[in-house]
């Protein structure tokens, strides 16, 4: 493996000048919005287990992906999320309770038109890939001073998808960014039996773009890196290729139980090197931060989060044909008999339930 971009070392250490990064100031606000996001998902993974949510694939180790690419991101760039970037869109304006719909199974989730570039969450493994370069080639056609940004985790670099987008990326030199989240399992298959590469950047080589190594779990680098291969595709020299290191401290989703596959020794390895504990442990020292500071943050994180908890409650529900009504501008002709066959089975079954 090459040199990975790193700024903080494991004990919360410096290890290399980030004074022209970012400022301390906005390095704190990074971590705050990183102790957010964390705590949501606990509370998400919480409203499943107790029924109030549909399957729902947690973001735990990947906070300093998702809140450094969604500081580095421009409002007029392209995001084209995975099903794990709850954190990237919090950064782009997307509420929690958003969030809360979009795994609750309403189709009104996916729907933030404060941000009509971006796209809802991709579920299929790579599919996003051919996406975004969809996208780019249309900036590039209409000479838009923009770039896309697509995430994908380390299973969907074994993708056709992933390889062929890769591959036009650079024919075309497309203004995109491929990040890829590394964190070591693609469901219950570790990384070593995904590909024989010894990296995954390995893969952008043959594709003829260039590939950044980077401590995921830094958020300093994270942001740095991004924010890097942005601008140079929005100054028309192509597309990068970023492999974030990180670890999936989490179960895939609420539906899988990583106990039954993953050595517990790794996961407990992998939390001396979680992104937040070296980030606050580095605010503390530079006397940025303090206990009494993060007690209280997290009770203003809690009161956020129970907000939009109960907005997702207070919504109406919809009714049961919003999906063909979403999922078309114009839905084709032999779709109209499913919706209408839907509406009456959910109309049989409230008079039943009437009854």
């Amino acid at each position: 493996m090459g040199e990975m971009l790193r700024y903080l070392a494991l004990d919360g250490t410096s290890v290399k000048d980030w004074s022209t990064v970012m400022s301390s100031a906005y390095l704190l606000k990074l971590y705050q919005h990183m102790v957010l996001v964390r705590l949501y998902d606990k509370k998400a993974i919480a409203l499943q287990r107790t029924g109030q949510l549909g399957t729902y694939p947690s973001h735990l180790g990947a906070e300093a992906i998702g809140i450094g690419t969604g500081a580095a991101l421009e409002d007029h760039d392209t995001l084209i999320p995975y099903y794990r970037d709850m954190p990237v869109q919090w950064m782009r304006g997307v509420s929690m309770t958003h969030n809360l719909l979009y795994w609750g199974g309403d189709e009104r989730g996916s729907d933030f038109p404060s941000l009509s570039g971006d796209f809802p969450f991709c579920v299929p493994i790579a599919t996003q890939c051919t996406h975004a370069v969809g996208v780019a080639t249309a900036m590039k056609l209409r000479h838009q001073r923009s770039a896309v940004l697509v995430n994908l985790g380390d299973g969907a670099t074994s993708k056709g998808d992933f390889s062929e987008s890769i591959n036009l990326a650079g024919v075309w030199q497309l203004p995109v960014v491929f990040v890829i989240n590394n964190n070591q399992w693609a469901i219950s298959v570790p990384r070593k039996l995904q590909s024989a590469a010894l990296t995954l950047i390995d893969k952008a080589k043959g594709a003829g773009i260039p590939g950044v190594s980077v401590d995921g779990n830094d958020v300093i680098a994270v942001y740095d890196s991004v924010k890097e291969a942005l601008q140079r595709a929005r100054r028309g020299l192509g597309a990068t290729v970023i492999e974030m290191h990180s670890y999936r401290l989490s179960d895939h989703t609420t539906a899988d139980d990583a106990s039954r596959y993953r050595p517990e020794e790794e996961l407990k390895a992998a939390w001396q090197a979680e992104p937040l504990l070296r980030l606050k442990q580095y605010l503390i020292n530079a006397r940025l931060w303090t206990d009494s500071k993060q007690h209280e943050w997290e009770q203003s994180c809690g009161r956020v989060i129970e907000d939009a908890v109960a907005q997702y409650h207070a919504t109406m529900p919809q009714a049961p044909e919003s999906a063909f009504d979403h999922l078309y501008a114009e839905l084709p002709q032999e779709l109209h008999q499913q919706r209408d066959a839907l509406i009456q089975k959910a109309m049989r079954m409230e008079a039943d339930n009437d009854g």
